[in-house]
């Protein structure tokens, strides 16, 4: 229960934070995108199943305030915390290039996915244009700011299971 509680106020305080004080810290209309930093980094440390649950709570939020079509994003982010979720097997805490690796693929996957699903589709053949000035900014600051809230939340997560593991003694 504790997990429940802490991942949604986890998924709540990513989303204010990246629609309220990142739209005020953009760059050139370019704001990181913490949720993906989120999903994939639930998926990598606790597997394809929270990976997927983290990420269509994190698109369906997404999708309800600002979403085109309305689970797109949920869609999208469930496929990216799945498939980070993989990776669980070689995930070491300590090791930080892991998770910068996959949180930046996450965020092209989704930069490409998005722009497939919406532009594409629509006979809008800008790839180029939109990699150059929405993909790979995003993916830029996105890696920075995972720098900072990465640590935070594999804090959080140590937290957790240390918590869930004196809980389980008490039952043994």
């Amino acid at each position: 229960m504790k997990r429940f509680i802490v991942s949604v106020l986890l998924i709540i305080i990513c989303f204010l934070f990246q629609t309220t004080v990142f739209k005020g810290l953009n760059f050139g209309g370019i704001v990181p995108n913490l949720l993906i930093i989120l999903t994939a980094s639930f998926g990598f440390m606790r597997g394809e199943r929270t990976g997927l649950i983290i990420g269509f709570f994190c698109g369906f939020l997404a999708d309800i305030f600002f979403g085109n079509v309305l689970g797109l994003n949920a869609m999208i982010y469930m496929y990216i915390g799945y498939a980070n979720g993989k990776f669980n097997r070689i995930f070491f805490p300590e090791d930080i290039k892991l998770p910068l690796c996959l949180i930046l693929v996450s965020d092209l996957a989704y930069g490409f996915l998005y722009y497939i699903t919406l532009f594409l589709m629509r006979g809008r053949f800008h790839i180029g244009y939109y990699f150059l000035n929405v993909i790979l900014p995003e993916m830029i600051y996105t890696i920075l700011i995972t720098l900072l809230l990465y640590p935070l939340v594999l804090w959080i997560n140590k937290k957790l299971e240390a918590s869930e593991k004196r809980s389980a003694r008490k039952f043994v």
